[in-house]
């Protein structure tokens, strides 16, 4: 693959500098930064920067990470704080809430300073990712292609059991989250390859494990799984059926969005409270959201606002941290790297080992995010805690390093399980899907670190039974 030209990669970072030289005026700042990401995103993914992988077609290697990790965790953290930047500015659903509303003008500056440290972040991260990113990769194993569709379904049933042994293993619950993701995908991806290949007992056996996964994503009161659920589906049939797959998931991706905040608001309400089961809870919620209405203290359109401003971006918590750091508390430095050291150990060889929530939530307290006594959990995303580890430069290096890594996993578990299939598709998008998102720096470091001893120790097993040979 052909390398970039340095230039090349600086102008990955173009957006960013603009956005700096503009931060006097916080309006034009914040969305030279905020249309900056948009540009990445067309200069990596067009292949200006640098060709793009040419071993399978584009549609065939989206879960790469050039593709979908930049699209969600670039995406998730640099474009949706427009609804944010909008409240702030006074708009309800992009209309002027009074005419008489005043700025905050700190809010404002630092809601602009934020989004400048995303827009280098993004930047980043891309450069990570692409400077890593070499193909062809040279096959070291193979597997036999026309058993696939028999090999994943297989792959989904064993893992799911195998995340319930870990989960009843005091100590070893991380590895239960592992291995259930990685079931979901197996299945997920063993539906994919079912339908186009008439498989009847395939499809319907992973039309179940479907719908089973779904139905606990309806049920948790968290978005994200349901979102992903489709989102998933939809990658992986993409490739088979383009325009059916754009025709209706794409829709049904917007539609999410709108029906969604409504959804989970009731369904919290009433399943959380204990006051009626889940089933119940969720079947009103339904009804709610596709109603349009949650009753009469909260209409839908009034939970899609809140929703869109303040719970689909985290720039609002990002604004706190950046406010009392290091104004007020300085940069944490090696104090992250460490609390991650101490969170890799597995609680089954050390009971007494500190919880690693409570080690997060103090920095968490200490920004006056939210309320030392609040039954609340609201841990900093990684690009906050590389602003925390050292500001600028930590948001630079950390997130080059993010990128950096993302990619040359993917390129290993691609060398291990013979090719994009069993590697980017399955292993990696299965154990690795904390990097679609990120987390705080102990919950990343330790669960990309333990998910590669996982892979490690299911690539021996695979080739122990026969289902990798050696070229």
């Amino acid at each position: 693959m052909k390398k970039a030209g340095f230039e090349k990669y600086l102008m990955l970072f173009v957006p960013w500098g603009f956005s700096v030289l503009f931060k006097l005026d916080p309006i034009v700042s914040y969305f030279l930064a905020w249309l900056g990401s948009f540009l990445i995103f067309y200069l990596t993914m067009s292949g200006w920067v640098k060709p793009l992988p040419n071993d399978r077609p584009i549609a065939e290697q989206l879960m790469r990470p050039i593709f979908l990790i930049q699209i969600i965790f670039a995406g998730y953290s640099c474009c949706t704080t427009i609804f944010y930047f909008f409240d702030v500015l006074g708009y309800v659903d992009f209309h002027k809430s009074t005419a008489f509303f005043l700025i905050d003008n700190e809010r404002l500056e630092l809601t602009a300073q934020c989004q400048r440290y995303y827009c280098l972040a993004h930047a980043s991260f891309a450069t990570g990712v692409l400077y890593f990113m070499r193909y062809p990769i040279k096959q070291k194993y193979y597997f036999k292609t026309e058993k696939i569709a028999n090999l994943l379904l297989i792959a989904a049933l064993i893992t799911y059991p195998v995340s319930i042994i870990f989960s009843r293993v005091p100590g070893l619950l991380q590895f239960a989250f592992q291995f259930t993701s990685l079931s979901f995908i197996a299945g997920t991806l063993a539906l994919a390859f079912a339908i186009p290949l008439r498989k009847i007992w395939n499809t319907l056996i992973c039309l179940f494990l479907y719908g089973s996964n779904f139905y606990q994503a309806l049920v948790s009161g968290y978005k994200e799984p349901i979102i992903i659920s489709i989102l998933v589906l939809g990658i992986f049939l993409y490739p088979t059926y383009k325009k059916a797959v754009l025709v209706t998931f794409i829709p049904l991706l917007l539609a999410l969005f709108i029906f969604l905040p409504t959804y989970n608001k009731i369904f919290r309400q009433s399943a959380w409270a204990g006051e009626i089961d889940v089933d119940q809870a969720s079947q009103m919620a339904l009804d709610a959201a596709l109603s349009k209405s949650a009753g009469s203290s909260l209409g839908a359109d009034e939970s899609n606002w809140d929703f869109l401003s303040y719970r689909l971006s985290e720039i609002d918590m990002f604004k706190e941290f950046v406010k009392s750091t290091p104004n007020r508390i300085d940069f944490y430095g090696n104090v992250l790297l460490k609390q991650s050291a101490i969170a890799l150990v597995p609680r089954v060889f050390w009971p007494d080992k500190p919880i690693t929530e409570e080690l997060v939530m103090e920095r968490v307290y200490d920004a006056e995010v939210i309320n030392r006594g609040s039954n609340v959990s609201a841990k900093p995303a990684f690009i906050v805690d590389a602003y925390l580890y050292n500001g600028t430069p930590g948001i630079f290096i950390c997130l080059l390093i993010y990128g950096a890594v993302a990619q040359l996993i993917s390129l290993q578990a691609e060398k291990l399980f013979g090719g994009y299939i069993l590697g980017t598709a399955l292993i990696f998008s299965g154990l690795f899907q904390i990097l679609w998102r990120g987390l705080s720096f102990e919950f990343l470091i330790n669960s990309v670190f333990w998910a590669y001893v996982s892979m490690l120790v299911i690539h021996r097993i695979f080739l122990a039974i026969g289902i990798l040979k050696k070229i």
